[in-house]
């Protein structure tokens, strides 16, 4: 699987490791990922994500139910 949220859709950037001499090498940042299972009480089932902890905040805070709709308007999520 790729490295991509599947709630918020944020991916790995690329950028450049600056040395003290101020040389450029090129280096990615990767998001930070967990694979999580979550149960769904509309569907009375459980749904296993790969998300951002970020995105996990933001299941704290709206719930599961509307960012998964959310997502799925957006199109992160099938």
């Amino acid at each position: 699987m790729s490295r991509v949220c599947q709630l918020t859709g944020k991916s790995v950037m690329v950028g450049n490791n600056v040395s003290h001499s101020k040389r450029r090498t090129k280096r990615k940042f990767l998001p930070n990922l967990i694979s999580k299972r979550f149960f769904i009480p509309e569907e009375n089932d459980y749904i296993t994500l790969k998300i951002s902890t970020s995105a996990l905040r933001t299941i704290n805070k709206k719930g599961i139910s509307t960012c998964l709709k959310e997502a799925r308007e957006k199109g992160y999520l099938k």
